[in-house]
């Protein structure tokens, strides 16, 4: 059983099992409950209502959609399945549990605390120096501090523009930018965050040119890699959507600032070390990384942050390899409308302007929404192929 909740990493920092998601990440979670039907293995999908079961029925004529949907009340009825959520913390724990769900369904809080330690940014901080130790091409600093005097005091000795961030938080969330000199509202943040979390990561801000990441799979000990991913994100750091590319083109891409042998360097060198920094860990992780223009020329920061859970980048990875004609190229987005009715009015927009075209179950061209979009949509996601 699949299952998209898109609160797992602001649940997975509280920690609490009775950790109430905001009402924004709830709604997400509720207009794109079918997304995992693009990228699970065939197994069945949690997603609730009729929308949601005649948008899969329709789609399921034109592309090779073998989900099932079923809705939280039937949990109980499928013991035998293994659930797969976007990411386990204790509060989706504690709600499957109450819904019927056996203990060998789900991980025990041990095995929840190990993942959170897993996450923690200071992961990143580690693993960014150790790349940046062995290789010159390499660039930017991250780094961990605990006490808020070192902290202000890092800030104080470092003329650039500065970037702060949770320990734990989403991708592209608890972040806040420092221009010049930090502000009071901003000490104040820091000084919450050093109370919860422990810790507050400071890094630089660089010359950002292409965010990229690297994905791979993780299955207690064996490391495979599971592809490339090319993403855009806002200047507040949120993820927009993400390239749909060959892992060729995206490479082709890269080539233009950096070689292509050293990415294969650093792709093998992270086969090698990352089983070390969760050994215990099955599920996929992708590691963000940018390429900065440096005085020294173009260079990969090859660690800006490791999301260990499911991610846009592999949902978009596995929908061009599995769902579109090879050649063919396109984006993948995910957006928010704040009035519902202009979320309808763009989707048939681009119905009208991009029909879709498919033969043989694959993608040729055009505009799909991988979601229902209704009179009370908000988030959506979608594709538009070239």
């Amino acid at each position: 059983m699949q299952l998209f909740n898109p609160w797992h990493d602001l649940a997975l920092a509280n920690f609490a099992v009775n950790y109430t998601p905001p009402a924004s990440a709830v709604k997400m979670a509720e207009d794109l409950a079918v997304l995992p039907v693009w990228y699970g293995g065939g197994d069945s999908v949690i997603a609730e209502g009729e929308a949601n079961r005649a948008f899969v029925d329709a789609t399921r004529k034109m592309l090779p959609i073998s989900h099932e949907l079923i809705s939280f009340g039937e949990i109980a009825l499928h013991r035998g399945e293994e659930i797969i959520p976007w990411g386990w913390n204790p509060a989706l724990r504690k709600k499957i549990l109450t819904l019927g769900a056996v203990d060998q369904q789900i991980p025990a809080m041990d095995d929840l605390k190990r993942l959170r330690e897993y996450a923690n940014r200071q992961n990143a901080v580690q693993l960014l120096r150790e790349l940046k130790a062995g290789e010159a091409r390499f660039c930017g600093e991250s780094h961990l501090f605990i006490r808020l005097e070192d902290l202000l005091y890092f800030l104080q000795t470092t003329p650039s523009d500065k970037v702060l961030k949770m320990p734990l938080s989403g991708s592209g969330k608890g972040l806040i930018w420092i221009m010049e000199n930090i502000t009071g509202k901003q000490t104040d943040w820091c000084r919450r965050v050093l109370r919860e979390q422990g810790a507050v990561v400071a890094e630089p801000v660089l010359r950002k040119v292409q965010d990229f990441a690297m994905e791979f799979y993780l299955q207690e000990g064996g490391v495979r890699f599971a592809g490339y991913s090319l993403f855009h994100a806002a200047a507040s750091g949120a993820y927009t959507g993400n390239e749909l590319l060959s892992d060729r083109r995206i490479e082709e891409k890269l080539s233009a600032y950096i070689s292509i042998s050293l990415l294969h360097q650093l792709r093998e060198i992270l086969l090698e070390r990352l089983a070390g920094y969760v050994p215990l860990y099955t599920g996929y992780a992708g590691i963000d990384m940018m390429v900065c223009e440096t005085a020294e020329g173009y260079r990969i920061q090859p660690c800006v942050e490791i999301n260990m859970r499911m991610n846009m980048g592999m949902v978009a990875r596995i929908f061009h390899d599995r769902y579109m004609e090879p050649g063919a190229e396109g984006k993948f987005v995910v957006d928010y409308f704040n009035k519902p009715e202009n979320t309808l009015l763009f989707h048939q927009k681009m119905q009208r302007e991009l029909p879709l075209r498919v033969a043989d179950g694959k993608i040729l061209s055009g505009y799909l929404s991988l979601t229902p979009v209704v009179a009370d949509t908000r988030y959506t996601a979608y594709i538009v192929v070239r």
